[in-house]
This record gives structure tokens, C-alpha cells and sequence, in this order.
């Protein structure tokens, strides 16, 4: 579910969305979702000063709260 949910923004933000890579590492308390992308898209990700990528936390941390688990987004390159 927290995959899909950053799958789908990433590739509303992009150029390229075939380049939009999300895995999710499961833990028992934590899960920790990785996001890649393609080089040249990942200032869009990211945004001005982060704010895109603290936007997208601030949702998915919304969910997970929902959910009783908490999950990190790390946007690796």
C-alpha cells in the first residue's frame, strides 16, 4: 500500500516514470520504502529546499499513522 502510494507521486513528478524505482524493506514495527529515479529527474523529486520530498513524507507518514506503523522514504539515487 505505502509502495503504491509513492510509486504513483513519483511518476506524477517526473519526465521519465518508466525510470521510477520503489522497494519496500519490511520490518516488524518499520517499514523503509527506497525511491530511485532517473539522474536528471531527481531536483523534481526533491524540490526546492526538499519541500517536495518533506510533502511526501508528511502523506506518507499521514497514512502510516493511519495504519499503526511507521515507515521512512529514502530517496537514493
Amino acid at each position: 500500500m505505502f509502495r503504491e502510494l509513492i510509486e504513483y507521486m513519483a511518476k506524477a513528478l517526473v519526465d521519465n516514470p518508466d525510470a521510477v524505482d520503489v522497494a519496500e524493506v519490511e520490518g516488524e514495527q518499520t517499514s523503509v520504502i527506497e525511491l530511485r529515479v532517473a539522474k536528471e529527474d531527481l531536483g523534481k523529486v526533491i524540490g526546492r529546499q526538499g519541500r517536495t520530498a518533506r510533502a511526501m513524507r508528511t502523506i506518507l507518514g499521514a497514512v502510516s499513522t493511519k495504519a499503526q506503523k511507521r515507515v521512512v522514504l529514502e530517496i537514493l539515487e
